[in-house]
């Protein structure tokens, strides 16, 4: 029974069979409304990040249908739509852009190549619980790199916007006369007129859209649910009315490119490419792109879910997002995630279930097997303003002042993802950020803060001498070390140590307050033992006070504690109460320091 039970932890779970059970009329029409609304902004959407993903638009589509319907039956969040999203498609683009040229066939089965892997490292993260691992994206590395990737597709997008070629993914990069920036400034006497006047008609419409049309038509009168739902709408009424104009005017034959055929079929059975030269290429890439995509969506489902009073379980999310992308690869897509505004918008519209993914994904489906004949006409400057839009949310430039205010090594990670992802590209900011944070930690904890502490008069609490107006005994010092101790900095503490014996000529007993240490792992045990060694040789007595039981537990494994010259107090007055009872007849501190308002 005991053997069953332990494999079974390892399974998937099904979340569907949860909330199914309890599916009924009113959560039907809450999904199918929020289905509905979602669609509208889900198909101009997802043809515009195929586009900047360098593939045909009909895989935008196709990228919706499959990941949708798995991510109903195995997601956990209740309102996360999946789908492909701004910051993915860049990646995608820059994956397989020197492996094949954008809008081939080969490029296409890439895609498919990379959604499968990236689908394989998401559900085994999934399966073996390695949700943690995204742990090691700080806000900082994640905030500098979604900017970064923002104003790289915001300028990748100006090309089609001016009607001129520019192919680099490179906002500054240092090839000089190659870089995206120099090659549209360059080309600014060659846009194209017409197409320029319909880009940023767009750009200026679909802005004034998110940033004041609902409020407008509220002042003018309009019950907010109208004004919401004409909202939500208007980028479709650009569509329909750019669509009519191209038509009734030929803009066509007046050199506007537009978006051509888009063949009406259903998603397409297809494979990845089983080519394992190629897989080690990808590799490394389809681990970026799905960790980067499982934090982005994890952090909208966190956030959504925290409102209804309700809950995600980061392991089945991978779960769901791998079996998303492994159905998206076999159905013509590539890879995807949850996307922020398009679940945001999911809430707000009713859904109460994933069910409202699944209906979307019918709706889609629908949409391209009768409406892609309706899309011939359409200005691909168009989308191009969609993509423009939809990223500007995502820059937050704001993070390098209040980084720089609060912690300057969080500003050098965020400053050095943006620099580097807007120099070299995305795959390269991203890791360097993970290094500069992983050392700046490491940096950090390798020199933790240890404080000497005295008594606060009246009182059995114990703070900073530097800090706080204390009591103290020259015969007894007390330490606090306020971090684990690891290898990386058992040596500070030994010198910290040697510093205090050396400063307090008149010490019998140093106490060591454990009360902030969470772990010791083997080379600090080392150096706590040389310590105690050493402070024994020199007539000192070392005493250990409110250690922490799981720490305790290892301890008592050691022959530390047996060794150990002084005791172990259950807290720190105890230790001072016995070792130095005179302190408590003190009247007036021996430390006379302002205090400050921090309890360190």
């Amino acid at each position: 029974m005991t053997s069953t039970k332990s494999w079974r932890q390892w399974l998937p779970t099904l979340p569907i069979l949860n909330w199914g059970r309890r599916y009924d009329r009113a959560t039907l029409a809450g999904d199918l409304t929020a289905a509905l609304i979602v669609t509208i902004m889900l198909i101009p959407q997802s043809l515009a990040y195929a586009m900047l993903a360098g593939l045909p638009l009909e895989v935008g589509l196709y990228a919706c249908i499959a990941p949708l319907l798995l991510y109903t039956i195995f997601g956990s969040s209740r309102v996360l739509a999946v789908g492909p999203v701004a910051v993915v498609s860049l990646m995608t683009a820059t994956a397989i852009g020197s492996h094949a040229i954008a809008g081939s066939p080969m490029y296409w089965s890439i895609a498919l190549t990379l959604a499968f892997l990236s689908g394989a490292i998401l559900l085994l993260m999934g399966i073996f619980r390695l949700g943690f691992l995204a742990n090691f994206l700080s806000t900082p590395v994640i905030s500098g790199f979604i900017t970064a990737s923002a104003l790289l597709i915001a300028a990748s997008q100006l090309k089609t916007l001016m009607g001129v070629a520019a192919e680099r993914h490179n906002f500054i990069a240092p090839q000089g006369d190659n870089e995206l920036i120099t090659s549209l400034i360059r080309q600014i006497p060659q846009a194209h007129g017409l197409t320029l006047i319909i880009g940023v008609f767009a750009l200026l419409f679909l802005l004034a859209v998110r940033l004041g049309l609902k409020q407008l038509l509220v002042r003018w009168g309009i019950a907010e649910k109208i004004a919401t739902g004409i909202t939500r709408t208007a980028p479709v009424f650009l569509i329909a009315l750019t669509i009519l104009l191209a038509w009734i005017f030929q803009w066509q034959a007046q050199g506007v490119k537009i978006v051509g055929t888009i063949p009406q079929s259903l998603p397409p059975f297809t494979l990845p490419l089983w080519d394992m030269a190629l897989w080690k290429e990808l590799a490394l890439p389809a681990l970026l792109i799905s960790v980067v995509g499982f934090v982005e969506s994890i952090s909208i489902g966190q956030t959504l879910a925290t409102q209804r009073r309700q809950r995600i379980e980061p392991n089945q999310e991978l779960v769901a997002l791998g079996a998303s992308n492994l159905s998206a690869s076999f159905t013509g897509g590539f890879p995807v995630t949850g996307g922020f505004a398009r679940s945001v918008v999911n809430f707000d519209a009713g859904a109460q279930t994933p069910a409202a993914g699944g209906f979307a994904a019918i709706c889609i489906m629908l949409a391209a097997l009768l409406l892609t004949p309706a899309l011939y006409y359409l200005p691909q400057a168009i989308l191009s303003a969609t993509i423009m839009v939809a990223v500007l949310s995502l820059v937050d430039i704001g993070i390098l002042k209040r980084t720089w205010a609060y912690s300057k090594s969080d500003f050098a990670a965020v400053a050095t993802t943006l620099l580097v992802t807007l120099w070299v590209g995305v795959e390269a900011g991203l890791l360097v950020g993970i290094g500069v944070s992983l050392a700046l930690f490491i940096f950090r904890t390798s020199q933790p803060h240890i404080a000497t502490i005295g008594l606060v008069p009246g009182t059995e609490h114990f703070r900073n001498v530097l800090r706080h107006d204390v009591l103290v005994s020259p015969q007894v010092v007390s330490l606090r070390v306020d971090g684990s101790l690891y290898f990386a900095n058992a040596r500070s503490l030994e010198d910290r140590i040697n510093q205090t014996v050396a400063d307090n000529p008149a010490i019998q007993h140093l106490l060591l307050q454990c009360s902030a240490i969470n772990d010791i792992d083997a080379s600090a045990l080392a150096s706590l033992e040389s310590l105690n060694q050493q402070l024994r040789e020199a007539g000192i007595t070392l005493h250990l006070t409110e250690i922490k039981g799981p720490v305790m537990d290892k301890l008592q494994q050691t022959h530390f504690l047996r060794d150990l010259s002084g005791k172990i107090f259950l807290t720190h007055y105890q230790a001072i109460h016995e070792l130095a009872p005179e302190i408590n007849h003190q009247h007036f501190p021996t430390r006379n320091r302002q205090s400050r308002s921090d309890c360190q």
